[in-house]
């Protein structure tokens, strides 16, 4: 019995062995992909630890200190976020920022929405007018607003001049404190080609039968927009109000060009009307030397910013379908 127990024994052990083999080569396989996977997107490891969040973690650092570039940071608490209360300044810029995320943001979507309907129809020029859409996007920011400069200025500027045609008085745009931020939503409107292509192809993304289904019911041509293009649309429409308000919000280098930011002035527009929160940021920042002041007005509007993306998202449950069901 021993004796034929025992090569019973070894040929266990031999098979124990081969599957701690086997077990073994699996786990150094596994160990060979996780590290060359670590190596492929260690650049993006490395660019969000270094340029992302090291960055975010010292500016919130800051925003408890009163730092301004060339000394030492010195622990203030939260008197940084007090003196923002106080702040006249930095309320105006809010008030400024608040103007185009309520006026420019909703009408930016409304004109990308309506110029998409007009381009998905079956018209002569079509591509053209695609074309002639898009266009704005490739034209660089600063080259915009320099040539809006131009297109706004009151005496000789474009806008002006076919309003003198029609025997309209235009007004001085850049140069009123109540005409400025139009002119900047005027500019805005200009520049609609993203959010157009985007809804664009959303629109060709809609089934003919569902809008075949509508007519067929004897829904018009509003009840089909409303009933069957409107929730197709949803989640287009809620991603583009969100990067419009992400944009509106961080709005500079148009504001910083066409309000006189570029020649060295401390007012940004006539009135500081055009000093938006940013450009406000920018000016503590760089004119002033108040890193931690403007690390402070920076986490400000990134919580503004968070908590409204957050209403926005939460509320989106009740209007926003994906592929013909409501989200839960």
């Amino acid at each position: 019995m021993l004796r034929r127990g025992a090569p019973r024994a070894s040929g266990g052990a031999r098979a124990e062995g081969r599957a701690a083999a086997v077990l073994r080569a699996r786990l150094t396989l596994r160990r060979r992909r996780f590290l060359w996977g670590v190596l492929f997107v260690s650049p993006w490891i490395i660019g969000t630890l270094g340029l992302v969040l090291y960055p975010m973690a010292l500016s919130l650092y800051y925003s408890f200190t009163s730092y301004n570039i060339v000394g030492t940071s010195q622990w203030t608490g939260l008197a940084n976020y007090q003196e923002l209360l106080q702040d006249p300044e930095f309320t105006q810029s809010l008030e400024n920022t608040l103007y185009l995320v309520v006026v420019m943001v909703p009408l930016s979507l409304i004109a990308s929405l309506g110029y998409a309907l007009v381009l998905n129809l079956a018209v002569f020029g079509q591509r053209f007018f695609r074309t002639v859409l898009y266009l704005p996007q490739m034209v660089p920011t600063v080259a915009g607003a320099i040539l809006w400069i131009w297109v706004l200025n009151p005496t000789y500027g474009l806008v002006n001049t076919v309003l003198g045609w029609l025997h309209i008085t235009g007004p001085l745009w850049l140069n009123s404190i109540s005409w400025s931020k139009p002119a900047i939503v005027l500019m805005n409107l200009w520049g609609i080609g993203g959010a157009g292509v985007i809804f664009l192809a959303g629109l060709q993304g809609i089934s003919p039968a569902l809008v075949d289904a509508a007519r067929v019911d004897g829904a018009n041509a509003w009840q089909r927009f409303r009933h069957v293009t409107v929730p197709a649309l949803s989640p287009l429409i809620l991603f583009n109000a969100i990067m419009g308000f992400l944009g509106a919000m961080q709005y500079f280098t148009q504001a910083f060009i066409m309000g006189g930011g570029d020649t060295g002035g401390t007012s940004i527009g006539l009135g500081n009307s055009l000093q938006f929160a940013v450009v406000y940021l920018y000016e503590v920042a760089f004119s002033d030397l108040r890193v931690g002041y403007a690390s402070a007005i920076g986490w400000v509007l990134f919580v503004i910013m968070l908590v409204v993306i957050g209403v926005l998202l939460k509320l989106s449950v009740r209007w926003v379908f994906y592929e013909g069901w409501r989200q839960q």
